[in-house]
Formats: C-alpha cells, structure tokens, sequence
C-alpha cells in the first residue's frame, strides 16, 4: 500500500465497518455481526482502492459488481453503504425492523445496490458468473464482478459447478474472496483453516489462487492488485480471518455465530474499536462507458409457420431462434441437452449468446439470473424433471425479482421407454408454487411459438412445460394465446361435462371427444395452456354450464392442473360468493410410479388416455 496514512485511514474505516455491524445487529436483537466482523478488512481496501461504483447511479452499467454470496453477513454490507453515504446512520440501525429496507438477508430492487438476493449460501458465484459473462462477452465493458465467499459455503456442490463454468469461460473480469474465518454455525468448518486445501482444489478447477492474511492491509491490497492483473482465468483470494475479530470477546471464539452482543458487551466492544465514526468515503467513479450494442433496434418476432405434427420442444427451439434474430438482448443457457431441448436451433444461429452449462443445472439457473440482472433476455432450458435439482435456485430468483424464463422439456409418463428418473410429474407443483411465477403449458407447436415470445416479455419466473412427442397442429398463426388464457375447442349446449387438460392429455382428451360423440355425449374440452395465473372466468363458466369438469393431467394429483383448475373457485374476501362454489372436480392423474413403455402404453397404464377419459366420463 502507498503511504502509512492510507493504512491507517484504512484501517479507521476497518473498524467503522466493524462498529456498524455490532450496533446495528445490537439494536435488531438479531444477526450475524461476527461474520461480518471477520470480513471488515478486506472490504475496507476493496471500496478506497479498488471498487468502482457510482453509489448516486446504482444503474450505470459499468459499476463493478459486488455480490455478498454469505449473504448473513449483510451487517457488513449495509456498514459498508453508510461508508458510502448510501444510507444514514439512523437507517443502518433500523437493521431487520418491519419495513425497513435493510432485511436479514439482503434484497434487490428494495435496496438498489443489491444486484441479486444472497443468504441461502452457495449461490452468489453463479449469480457473478451470469454478470460476468454479460460484461466480457455480451456487453464488452471493463466492469468486475466480486463475489465475497464463506467458507461454510464452499461444501455446498453448486459453488464447484460456478467454479468450473468460470474456468470455461476464462472470467478474468471475475474475483472471488473467500472469508476463511474457520468457523461455522456449530463448529469448525470442514478445512478449518487449510488455505493450501481450497487453494489445491480451487488450481485444479482452472482458478489462479491468492492466500492471504485477510487481517493484513498491505497483503490484501497486493492480492487485490494481483487478481486484476490476471489474464485468462478467474482468481481465488484465499483470507485467513477470525470471526468477530477486532475484540477478545468473539475474535476466533465458537458459538457466537448468528449472536448479537448485549447492549452492555457492545458498549466495551464499540470503546475497544475506536468509538462510533461517521467517515464517508469517496467510492472511485466507473467509467464512462455503454455496453456494446445498446442502441441495436428490435425487429419485429417472425412466428415460425407450421403446417404438420411438431414437438412442442421443437418449436421452443424455433421460437428461440425467431426471437434472437429480433432481439440482441435474447440469452440463452442449456444443461447439455440442447439437441432435445432444440435449444441447439438457437446456439447455431447465435453461439455468441449461447452458452453451454453442461449437467450443471443448479450453476445454469445461477447463470440465467445474473445474466437477467444485467438486462438480459434470459432463457434457461433441460428436462423439466432436473429443474428439481435447481429448485433453490429458483426460489431465490423469485426473491431476487430475476426476469428469467425457464424451460421443462421431456414432461410425464408420454417420454416413454426412458422410465421414471426422466419423467418430471412434479414440474408444476413446483412451479406453482413459486412466489409470483407464470406457469405455460402449450399443446401444439403454434402455441408454444407464442408463448416462448410472450415470456420474452414476462416479469418474474415464468415456466413452459414442452412435451417430447410431436402433437397435431391445432391453431393458427394469427390466433392468440395471453396469459391466463385458456381455449375452447368443443362446446356444444348439450355438454354433459368438460375435459380440462394441456400438452399431451388434450390430444388424448379430443380422441375421447370424438369416441363419446359417436355414442351420442357431448363434452366440453378445454386447453388450459395457461396454468398459473389460470383462466378462472372460462372454467367457472364451464362448471355453470356443465357440472362436472374432468381434469386430465400427465403429472401427479398433487399441486398440477387439477388444484390449478381447482384454485379458480377458491374465495378470498374480495370474491363474490356466487362464484365460490366448489363444483364436482374428477382428477385423472399419474397415480402408481410409472416404468418404462411406449408412450401410448404408460398413457394407458396411468389411467390418463383416451379410453380412461371416456369411462369416466360415461360413470358420471
């Protein structure tokens, strides 16, 4: 470091960082200040020397990135704006408190310099592995991405799978800084403090590593240095710390983590560190700089024409190509399986905006996530049934308030001979029950086409489930398909029930139909393609007018279409009571754990097929 009054003006804000934090958990009764204490030094250096960012324009796009991936350590954080003069000291101590901006575990959009929420651990590297991307590749801008780890969250796998994606893509604009304070929630951390160990590991996924002692302000400063410097590979800082260090009562002590101190152990604390200060640092400004691209005009989408039988994963796949050739801002990321998803379509039109996540779905719904942070068009596709693995992930961009369209392909028993590990008959469920999802389930190609241009334009998460065998063509292009929409395609005024399916079970659903109509019974069938948010006007017409409304589902009872379908008759205070009652639901559903077949078989053998709807409907 340059001069003996940078060190030590340094090492003045260190200990401000750390006051804040024990003040600020003090007054909330709650959280994490000696996980924050640990990491007070090496942001002290990163914001005077390093960090570039215009706290007045959290929107500028060349702002470095800072991600708290140990996001408990917000304290930390929240210290580290009021050294910024983002925030008062009086909003600081609101820490936690109903309404205040400052949660338990930082929150974007709430907070504008929070770029991605953190706190279930082991995911920030993969939030600052999308914004990293974006800025090498996609938007050309200097920006770096830090990405400030714990080291309880390095056994966590999805930290390895960003490792080695970083590695792939050469992140040099990216640094990781791993807080080695050797103690967890209950105890000593997997590797304590063996640097070498993480250090081994982290050279044998491709990551030039620094070790350090992250107490050292000349060391940190040189390590910082070192890691911009580096070409080619992302860099490890590696900082051997002490929880709650900077006082005898927490430094290195176990159980004390998640542990505010007494208003009486924080006064002794707060004199031992210096006193309360109110120093404002001037973050150094980033550069003035537009990303690459920025004023390319939107073309107008061009739907793919169909005129027979497709997959509707196919047309997901035409879709995507349609849409990257009318907008730059269109990403994609596949888990190794693009040539099933068709997300290939895309990648060979546009390699630059595809990038390839390998089986890594926890790190490629990581990925979708910051590339979305940076105003990007992100689509992320597999096989529906291991979006599971990257559940977490899901639930966290929810909090994030991410923009990212997901894409389930290879959906229920109709895959066929490949047997149950391949079969998602969870998928909906699960993303029902996502905070603010849009759940798409299309039946055709047509369909699908639309829906993949209407997610381009879809806050939050939103969820196509694609179907692997080719379906008849039942639309036409002009037709439209907005969200919380359904379609009519029988009705007569002598429906004696209606049929409410999606993807492969409404083409069952129509053969029914017409084996019913030769024995003189006319049914409703209804596609209900959107499942969340659900057409309740059309199915509450269909109950009034009808009675009874046979769902018929390749996905297990639990949680599918038919508690989506039965959500449209659920009363709330704001309902009128006419439209609350229950009417008579059949769920035709998955119901023994399915084998391997042909489609047509497992169909017949979970009692969803065309022969099975006829019989239900004729035991009415």
């Amino acid at each position: 470091m340059a001069e003996a009054a940078t060190v030590q003006s340094i090492t003045k804000l260190a200990q401000q960082l750390r006051v804040d934090s024990i003040r600020s958990t003090t007054q909330a009764g709650s959280g994490h200040p000696t996980s924050s204490m640990s990491a007070a030094d090496l942001m002290a250096v990163l914001m005077t020397n390093y960090l570039r960012y215009d706290f007045k324009k959290p929107e500028h796009p060349n702002n470095d990135r800072l991600i708290f991936s140990k996001g408990h350590a917000c304290p930390l954080l929240y210290s580290f704006y009021k050294a910024a003069g983002a925030i008062s000291d009086e909003e600081l101590l609101s820490l936690r408190k109903l309404g205040s901006r400052l949660e338990g575990h930082p929150v974007p959009e709430i907070l504008p310099w929070v770029d991605v929420a953190t706190g279930s651990l082991g995911q920030g590297l993969s939030f600052g592995v999308g914004m990293a991307l974006a800025g090498k590749f996609l938007d050309k801008l200097p920006y770096r991405v830090w990405v400030l780890l714990g080291d309880s969250e390095m056994a966590e796998g999805s930290v390895w799978e960003a490792m080695a994606c970083a590695w792939h893509y050469k992140l040099d604009n990216m640094t990781a800084i791993l807080d080695m304070n050797r103690l967890g929630q209950r105890g000593e951390t997997m590797l304590g403090w063996h640097s070498e160990v993480y250090a081994e590991r982290a050279r044998a996924f491709g990551w030039h590593t620094i070790e350090i002692n992250g107490h050292d302000l000349d060391a940190i400063d040189r390590a910082y240095k070192e890691a911009i410097a580096t070409q080619g590979k992302p860099t490890l800082i590696i900082a051997k710390t002490e929880k709650g260090h900077g006082i005898p009562l927490t430094a290195n002590k176990d159980n004390w983590h998640g542990k505010p101190l007494s208003p009486e152990q924080a006064a002794e604390a707060i004199e031992q560190l210096g006193g309360v200060q109110n120093t404002v640092i001037e973050v150094k400004k980033p550069e003035d700089k537009q990303p690459a691209n920025a004023d390319r005009a939107v073309k107008k989408f061009e739907l793919p024409k169909y005129e027979s039988a497709v997959a509707t994963r196919e047309a997901y796949g035409d879709a995507l190509k349609a849409l990257g050739a009318a907008n730059d801002n269109v990403v994609v990321v596949d888990a190794e399986v693009s040539n099933s998803t068709y997300a290939d379509k895309f990648a060979h039109s546009f390699l630059e905006r595809f990038f390839e996540m390998y089986i890594a779905e926890q790190c490629m719904v990581g990925v979708a996530i910051g590339l979305a942070n940076r105003n990007k068009i992100a689509f992320a596709s597999t096989f529906a049934a291991f979006l599971s693995r990257a559940y977490d992930f899901i639930r966290m961009g929810a909090i994030c308030r991410a923009n990212i369209r997901l894409c389930g392909s290879h959906a229920g028993v109709s895959i066929g001979q490949d047997g149950p590990s391949q079969m998602a008959l969870e998928d909906i469920a699960m993303m029902r029950a996502i905070h603010g999802s849009t759940v798409l389930y299309p039946s055709d190609a047509v369909c699908a086409a639309h829906l993949v241009n209407t997610m381009a334009e879809t806050k939050g998460i939103s969820y196509m489930r694609t179907t692997r065998e080719k379906t008849p063509i039942l639309y036409k292009s002009d037709d439209n398909f907005p969200v919380g929409g359904s379609k009519t395609l029988r009705s007569s005024g002598k429906d004696k029930a209606t049929l409410i399916a999606a993807g492969i079970t409404l083409h069952e659903s129509l053969k029914a139909y017409e084996e019913l109509k030769k024995d003189g019974i006319e049914v409703r069938v209804v596609d209900l393609y959107s499942v969340k948010p659900v057409d309740k006007e059309t199915l509450q017409k269909a109950a009034k007018e009808t009675g009874t409304l046979i769902v018929v589902e390749d996905h297990w009872a639990e949680g599918g279409l038919g508690d989506a379908v039965l959500d449209a008759f659920t009363c709330c205070e704001k309902t009128a009571k006419a439209t609350c009652a229950t009417p008579k639901v059949i769920k035709l559903s998955v119901q023994g754990m399915p084998g391997s077949g042909t489609p047509q078989e497992l169909l017949d053998a979970a009692g969803i097929s065309a022969k099975h709807i006829v019989a239900a409907v004729k035991a009415l």
